[in-house]
């Protein structure tokens, strides 16, 4: 007999059955990838646990870091460590954000194997500060790649406009890249042709490609919440697009993906096993409490599409989502609402602008705190 109250049973049942929904979503052609990384979820076994019941890949951002070291004790040994050093606090939370890579990308390891390299990634960003420094981007991006030393990583380059040439070399160079930062066909289309010249480029020097990875992450969400906002300005007349923009956009990028990957073009490269740089869908947790909990998790399940969520999502998800394809939907309804936007005046570049510095300027708010937290801490645990 037990003593557990009833929601620590349901924890605990949860806990031993496999989280099928991610095993459903992979056998339609969709990998999760969970967007969060803690040093204690490597070392206690969490990790691979979510592994057995399917998760195929890990991202990270500095204010995913921020909240796990902020948040946590998981890394005071560590930074006990390095208080007396003479390390920076920038390079003591590098050493931290890379050793967490490290970790996590032993853990995929396996994955990476039984899927011939198609699978099993971590992500590790660049400084959000080098945005527009496609120098400082491509620098900065060979010594991460050096640093983790693991062929399952991934380095994130924002898709800015600065960010093209940066993410470019670096694939030509045989760095795995995911472009993070995606909101709009036009940037998703020239980071696509960036990830075809790279392997073209390398085909042309005889170098393998075969083991090239990248992916290119839209980000959702975030696109409703600006949106939805300009939507709202206009008063009643465009109230029918609300919360219906960001899968439209969504749905025309994927269409065009499908219509690259059947194009004679890629068709050259796969002969030679390269992989596609397949979509991932970012930024799925919903930020409108009218819309539904998993209602960009649901919206976009399709073959060769990587969908990343955060644990409170996965969480929703495996609780009450609906596994099947949606994907590539009504892609001349997704026209029609991308045409009627624009006709009432809302400029979708815009957008994407506003959308893309929102980004750069939080993740580089977030590393600002990173240093900030490890600086008082280190000085506490002297």
């Amino acid at each position: 007999m037990t003593n557990a109250t009833a929601p620590e049973q349901a924890a605990q049942t949860e806990t031993r059955q496999p989280r099928k929904s991610m095993r459903a979503l992979l056998g339609l052609g969709q990998s999760v990838w969970l967007d969060y990384l803690r040093r204690d979820m490597t070392r206690s076994g969490e990790l691979a646990g979510m592994v057995a019941d399917g998760l195929r890949g890990m991202t990270s951002n500095q204010t995913i870091f921020e909240q796990a070291i902020a948040g946590s004790a998981d890394y005071d040994d560590a930074l006990i460590d390095t208080a007396m050093s003479h390390a920076t606090d920038r390079e003591t939370f590098e050493a931290l954000a890379v050793k967490d890579v490290q970790e996590a990308a032993d853990v995929f390891r396996a994955v990476y194997d039984e899927t011939d390299g198609a699978d099993g990634f971590v992500s590790i960003e660049v400084s959000p500060e080098l945005a527009r420094n496609t120098d400082g981007s491509i620098a900065e991006a060979r010594r991460l790649w050096q640093e983790v030393d693991r062929p399952n990583v991934m380095i994130k380059i924002p898709g800015t406009r600065e960010g093209w040439p940066a993410i470019e070399r670096c694939l030509e160079e045989g760095i795995n890249i995911n472009i993070t930062l995606l909101f709009s066909l036009e940037h998703y289309q020239a980071v696509a042709d960036a990830y075809l010249r790279a392997l073209e480029a390398r085909v042309a020097k005889s170098q393998p490609i075969d083991r090239i990875a990248s992916a290119a992450s839209l980000f959702v969400s975030r696109v409703d919440a600006e949106v939805d906002k300009r939507i709202a300005a206009k008063g009643d007349a465009m109230a029918a697009l609300s919360g219906r923009v960001a899968i439209a956009n969504a749905r025309l990028i994927y269409a065009d993906f499908v219509d690259v990957t059947r194009g004679a073009r890629w068709k050259l490269l796969e002969a030679r096993g390269a992989k596609p740089q397949r979509p991932l869908w970012a930024s799925t947790g919903t930020k409108n409490a009218a819309y539904s909990d998993v209602l960009y998790v649901e919206s976009l399940i399709g073959a060769t599409t990587i969908t990343t969520v955060p644990p409170e999502t996965l969480r929703l998800f495996q609780d009450h989502g609906v596994v099947e394809q949606t994907l590539p939907g009504d892609v001349i309804g997704a026209r029609r609402i991308m045409s009627a936007l624009g006709s009432g005046g809302i400029d979708f570049a815009d957008v994407n602008r506003v959308l893309e510095e929102e980004g750069i300027a939080k993740f580089t708010k977030s590393l600002d705190r990173i240093l900030s937290v490890i600086g008082d801490k280190r000085k506490i645990l002297l």
